[in-house]
């Protein structure tokens, strides 16, 4: 593949042309030359008015296979990731069987060889997911696991942390924690507050998250561990996580797309489509997760992406399934909630790969060209006909949305 970029707008830190216009030349894979003018016999790609940015990396994504392949499977998750803009995927271990061993590692990682996207397994860090004994860490984190989780579980056991946390320093792993107290989320389903007051529904408060967020972190404290909280979405988990790191803990931490432009408010219809895990919050959470984002307290953004077929969204809002589709959306839910060029690059795509201590992909001469063309004015629709995972359960189906990938291209592969 031989691809020439023209009049590009580069936005990567790491890369000695941030900020610059010049045309890009990729040749087998691999960026050639980066200058002003450059003529070359390769398919010319007009990118004037567009950024060219490493590619995304999305740190909590969500794929059917193992085992539930009729939401997801490999090939149509890492498609709707390459529209997206990812180039690379942290697969959460929300499968039947749950990726708590080595074996579901390798097959998954077997499975997701010459694709251009780079697919990361994550693995549990309970087995079974039962939050109850220590998964097989250290075989899955020999195979190819960076990371630990329990996906959409909270790990209630205190301990169970505590030794988690303490087992993968001998590795240097790291852990993620989904952070909900289930006792005091209990069987709520929105955010508790004046709408699910107005809906007459039992609320989830914003409690539940930040009791286990002070828990992990004095975990972390007192193991000197480094923790990484997945989908923050509350005013005080942003307070939290800002004075740890105030206090030199290692702590990161991410927040999905949909929670940065949606708020409880888009409940009143009752439409299941918006029902995910955490909740939708009020305003005022929204507004501090965009702060938080811009002060750094936030590293990343993550799609969330959640896949479902419709006999589980199309029902009852009190039954229906928890999720959104997300990885088609990510970059304009990003432009929608205010952010610059800049931030959205260093969450969707530098931070992610810091985090999961993943190469980083750098726009320079001989290296490979791991990239996303990104025009933030354009607008487009997120359509049954351009969706490319197997669901479609989005409240941003049949939309219109502003910021539109353009291209991504990784290990000698393109999609445009």
């Amino acid at each position: 593949m031989n691809l020439l970029i023209k009049s590009a707008t580069i936005i990567d830190p790491n890369s000695p042309f941030n900020k610059k216009t010049a045309d890009v030349l990729i040749e087998k894979g691999i960026i050639t030359k980066i200058a002003t003018d450059i003529d070359a016999n390769a398919e010319v790609i007009d990118a004037e008015g567009q950024y060219l940015s490493p590619g995304f990396f999305d740190l909590n994504c969500n794929i059917g296979e193992l085992g539930l392949e009729t939401k997801e499977d490999l090939q149509s998750g890492t498609a709707a990731a390459a529209a997206g803009g990812f180039t690379g995927i942290a697969l959460m271990p929300n499968t039947i069987p749950p990726v708590h061993s080595k074996a579901e590692i390798e097959y998954l990682t077997n499975r997701a060889k010459k694709n251009l996207v780079d697919v990361y397994p994550l693995g549990a860090i309970s087995h079974k997911r039962e939050g109850k004994d220590l998964a097989e860490m250290y075989d899955m984190f020999l195979s190819g696991a960076k990371a630990f989780t329990d996906g959409n579980r909270p790990v209630q056991d205190a301990g169970l942390m505590e030794r988690a946390l303490l087992y993968a320093q001998g590795f240097d792993a790291l852990i993620f924690s989904y952070p909900e107290d289930t006792a005091i989320a209990g069987k709520a389903k929105v955010n508790e507050g004046e709408i699910s007051t107005l809906l007459g529904m039992k609320g989830i408060p914003s409690l539940a998250e930040e009791l286990m967020i002070a828990r992990d972190l004095y975990l972390a404290e007192y193991t000197i561990s480094k923790i990484h909280f997945s989908t923050i979405s509350t005013t005080r988990s942003v307070e939290l996580i800002r004075e740890a790191k105030r206090k030199g803990i290692e702590v990161t931490c991410d927040v999905a797309a949909h929670h940065l432009v949606l708020t409880d408010e888009a409940l009143t219809g009752f439409d299941s489509q918006y029902k995910v895990k955490p909740p939708l919050r009020t305003r005022d959470d929204v507004n501090a997760l965009i702060a938080g984002l811009k002060d750094g307290t936030i590293d990343a953004i993550v799609s969330q992406h959640t896949p479902h077929e419709i006999e589980f969204k199309d029902v009852e809002f009190e039954v229906a399934e928890y999720g959104m589709t997300g990885l088609q959306t990510a970059f304009s839910l990003a432009v929608k909630a205010g952010l610059d060029m800049d931030t959205i690059v260093q969450k969707l795509s530098i931070n992610p790969r810091s985090i999961l201590n993943v190469d980083a992909a750098v726009i320079a001469e001989g290296q490979e060209a791991n990239l996303v063309l990104l025009d933030a004015d354009a607008e487009w629709e997120y359509s049954r006909k351009v969706n490319k995972s197997k669901s479609y359960n989005s409240p941003f189906m049949g939309h219109n949305l502003k910021g539109k990938v353009v291209l991504t291209t990784n290990n000698n592969y393109l999609f445009k």
